[in-house]
Formats: structure tokens, sequence, C-alpha cells
């Protein structure tokens, strides 16, 4: 009798259906887990587009509000403001997810002079850490102590038309989409100590092939 042989990454790799398109393995490489990522790690990760995006969606509702609050700013340049910080918002929640995923350890092949080449650990800490911090500071502690309060950084009241002014479902609907915003800090803190912890107790080694097939 033999023994039947393990499943390899390269066997998976291999047995990925041909017929998959490139988006659908462009999503698989993006989430592909790196090696020791715990559960809860990879959850906390995969959640943080999702903390940001009812806040994007809320700020999308603008582009057909009447009044778009923009002062002397021109409506189409209002417009084009909301939705470029909505996108570019949500391409910095997803960035936490790099910090479980292969691509937060390895370079993907499609960069060039980088492709396959470990992630300085540096290079992942240092912007998270800061980004962590920011985010803890500004949609944690001060839109906090805004909300209590009632008044601008400054001390100044908030203004008449201020969305948590405005009352009944508005000011509900306002504070359902931004109070998940309060999380997205620490929970960027939390992965990227688990990030640094991980990476400083890895030990060096051959690159584990990706089982996403070629899309990275």
């Amino acid at each position: 009798m033999f023994q039947a042989r393990p499943t390899t990454a390269t066997d998976e790799a291999a047995n990925t259906p041909r017929h998959e398109g490139r988006l659908p393995r462009a999503w698989r490489a993006a989430h592909e887990p790196a090696a020791g990522v715990p559960r809860w790690a990879r959850r906390v990760a995969y959640a943080v587009p999702l903390v940001v995006l009812p806040s994007g969606i809320w700020r999308l509702g603008v582009l057909f509000a009447a009044d778009k609050r923009g002062g002397s700013i021109e409506d189409w340049a209002m417009n084009g403001y909301v939705v470029f910080l909505t996108l570019i918002s949500e391409v910095l929640a997803f960035t936490a997810v790099g910090l479980v995923a292969r691509w937060g350890e390895v370079f993907p092949r499609w960069m060039p002079g980088l492709g396959g080449r470990r992630v300085p650990t540096a290079a992942a800490v240092v912007p998270a850490t800061i980004g962590a911090t920011i985010l803890t500071l500004v949609f944690t502690v001060i839109a906090i102590i805004t909300t209590v309060t009632q008044s601008k950084t400054n001390g100044d009241p908030l203004p008449t038309n201020f969305p948590s002014m405005a009352g009944g479902w508005e000011t509900v609907y306002f504070y359902a989409s931004y109070v998940p915003l309060v999380l997205w800090g620490p929970m960027l803190g939390i992965l990227t100590y688990a990030y640094w912890r991980r990476r400083r107790s890895a030990t060096a080694g051959p690159l584990m092939p990706s089982t996403a097939g070629n899309a990275w």
C-alpha cells in the first residue's frame, strides 16, 4: 500500500480551474492569507473596509443633495471631491488586508524589480502605525469629543446645518454611517501589532509559492 502524498501549494495552484477569470484570480490573490496568520486577524482585516463603507455611502448621497454645503465651491468640484474621498478611503481601508495577506509579506510578481522579494517589516509597520495613530486621533478621540460637546475642535458650536443637528432620521442615518469609523484606527493598530509580532518571530527561509495562480 502506498501512502498518498500530501497536497502542496503547487498542487493547489495547478488544480485551479483554467476557466477562472482574471478578476476572481485577482480577488483570491489579494485575500490569500500569509502563513501563520490567525483567523481572528483575518476577520478583523476583512472587516476594516466594511467599517469604512457606510460613511462612504452616506457621503455619496451628497451627490444628489440640492444643498451640497460646499459654500463657494462649484457643484462639479464638490462632486469630484466627494467621489475621490470615498474611493481613496476604501483603498486606504483595504491596505489593512495587506497586514494579513501574502502580498503584505512578499511583493507581487507584477511589481518591477521587487516582485517575489520579501517586504521589509518596517515598510509596512511604520506607515501602518502612523495611519492607526492618526485615524484613532481623528475618528475616535476627536470625533467622540466633538459629538459629546457638539462643538468644533476650536470650541465653536457646530453649525445648525451640520448633519448631526438635523434631527429625526437624518441624524440617525448620519451617526449610523459614521460611528463605525471609531473602530478604524484601533483595528488597524491591533493588526499592525500582530503583523509586527508575526514577522519578528518568523524564521528566514524559502518563500512558499502562492496558491492563487498567476494573478499576482
